[in-house]
């Protein structure tokens, strides 16, 4: 009886040593799973960051859409820009607000000139432009 208990208690013991073995084993893995999840998140976000500009004025985007019209045809020119306090297109086309897209319906009546003038709290300013051409 006594050899048992014995075993019992051994086999007891190596049960719940292998329990607690497999349980933290499994929540390890998991922590460094999600440690190497929140990395690749963090990298991914700095890709992201730097493409749009990172702290610095940048325009991201300008273009119409498409690049040749009919006289009073539809077109829409489309521009985004990051960091910007303020934006312009000149010919004006719309009291604009910085952002990363957006596209402005027009209706030219000849081959226009756009240009896009974004300018930052700091006072510097970048400009791109396009030629819509009208036929």
């Amino acid at each position: 009886m006594r050899h048992a208990v014995a075993y019992l208690a051994v086999v007891l013991l190596a049960a719940a040593v292998y329990a607690g073995w497999t349980v933290y084993s499994r929540w390890n893995a998991n922590r460094e799973a999600e440690q190497s999840a929140q990395t690749a998140k963090v990298e991914a976000d700095k890709r992201i960051v730097s493409e749009l500009g990172g702290n610095d004025l940048k325009i991201l985007s300008f273009y119409s859409e498409p690049g040749l019209v009919k006289p009073g045809g539809r077109a829409l020119v489309c521009f985004g820009v990051s960091n910007a306090k303020t934006v312009t297109i000149d010919p004006h086309i719309d009291d604009l607000t910085p952002t990363l897209n957006r596209c402005l319906e027009i209706h030219p009546k000849r081959t226009t000139e756009y240009k896009l003038t974004a300018t930052d709290a700091a006072g510097h300013s970048a400009t791109q432009s396009f030629v819509l051409q009208v036929k």
